[in-house]
C-alpha cells in the first residue's frame, strides 16, 4: 500500500509541521512535564529516544507496511517552539481507510483548546484524503482527552484495551463536500 504523505496544516492559531528528527529537541522539553504521563504512563523520553523513534516515524509507514505514519509538531501560528504533536496511524479495513488518533499538548499550554484545534485539523485533512473511519484509545479518567474526542465527533464504545476505552466515529463526504460525522454502534 502507499500511504499518503504528511503534509503541513494550519490553524489560525496553529501550526502543524510534518515531523521530522530534528524536532527531537525541542520535542524532549515539550515532552518533559511529568504530568503528561499521568494516565498513559511511562516516562518523558530522553534525546536519543527520541530521535531514534522520530527516525522510524518520519518513514511513514510500519516496516510491513501494513500501517501509514501520520505525525505532525505543534507550534505556535506566529512561531516560537513545540508544543505537542498529532498523530494518526492509517491502517486498511477492506475497502476503508481508519485512522487512530493521539495529541498531546504540553502541560503548560493545556487548557486552551489547543489540543482539539490541532486535531480537528488533522481530521479535516485525513477526510479529504479518504479516510472514514476514526478512533482514539482515551484513559476512562482522562475528561480533557475525552472532550477532545467528543469535539472531533467520536463517542466511547464499550470496548477497552489495555484500560483505554476505544473512541470511534464513521465520517462520511456529503455531496458538497463537507464531512459528516457519525458515531459508531456502542
Amino acid at each position: 500500500m502507499s500511504w499518503p504523505r504528511t503534509v503541513p496544516l494550519q490553524t489560525d492559531r496553529l501550526s502543524l509541521e510534518p515531523l521530522a528528527v530534528g524536532h527531537a529537541i525541542e520535542m524532549e522539553a515539550a515532552l518533559a512535564p511529568p504530568d503528561l504521563y499521568r494516565f498513559t504512563g511511562g516516562q518523558s523520553p530522553t534525546l536519543q529516544e527520541l530521535q531514534s523513534r522520530y527516525a522510524r516515524q518520519v518513514q511513514g509507514r510500519s516496516e510491513d507496511g501494513s500501517a501509514g505514519w501520520q505525525n505532525w509538531v505543534i507550534r505556535p501560528a506566529r512561531g516560537g517552539p513545540a508544543i505537542g504533536f498529532v498523530q494518526a496511524t492509517l491502517t486498511q479495513d477492506g475497502t476503508d481507510l481508519v485512522a487512530d488518533l493521539a495529541w498531546l499538548v504540553t502541560a503548560s499550554e493545556q487548557g486552551r483548546g489547543l489540543a482539539g484545534e490541532a486535531a480537528s485539523a488533522v481530521v479535516t485533512w485525513l477526510t479529504s484524503i479518504g479516510v472514514r473511519h476514526l478512533r482514539a484509545a482515551i484513559h476512562p479518567d482522562h475528561l480533557v482527552s475525552a472532550r477532545v474526542a467528543q469535539r472531533l465527533g467520536l463517542e466511547p464504545t464499550l470496548t477497552v484495551v489495555d484500560g483505554e476505552v476505544l473512541w470511534a466515529a464513521v465520517v462520511a463526504a456529503d455531496p458538497h463536500g463537507r464531512e459528516i460525522g457519525q458515531a459508531v454502534g456502542r
